[in-house]
């Protein structure tokens, strides 16, 4: 097991995290008021634990940054589906959610792929 740790800031994994979590910060910001404390609470949260789990486990050994990891795919799962009902609420249009979905499986693979070279 390896006793390095990673420069958060230099992982390409990090960086997708964080603008996922910054163009669901933008989406949110066009729901109507009384989702703020609802659906757009719980979409902010799940996508902005993507790059907080990444950047926290980054400081640890490689078998605990897999966990981290793992939180962070939990989290990026849990937001497409969070996604899918925002849709359904017509919160968000056809061509938005598919960049969205597609950035995020996007992250995922590479997130996948990250987590097995550890």
């Amino acid at each position: 097991m390896s006793k390095r740790r990673h420069n958060y800031k230099n992982l390409k994994i990090w960086s997708l995290g964080l603008e996922i979590a910054c163009d669901i910060s933008d989406v949110i910001e066009s729901f109507p008021k009384d989702e703020r404390f609802d659906l757009a609470s719980q979409m902010s949260r799940a996508s902005t634990s993507i790059p907080s789990n990444i950047s926290e486990g980054s400081s640890r050994t490689d078998k605990a940054f897999s966990t981290f990891i793992d939180y962070a795919l939990g989290s990026s799962f849990e937001l497409g589906t969070q996604l899918l009902i925002a849709r359904h609420k017509n919160y968000i249009d056809d061509k938005k959610i598919v960049e969205l979905e597609t950035k995020i499986q996007e992250w995922q693979k590479m997130t996948m792929g990250f987590q097995n070279g550890l």
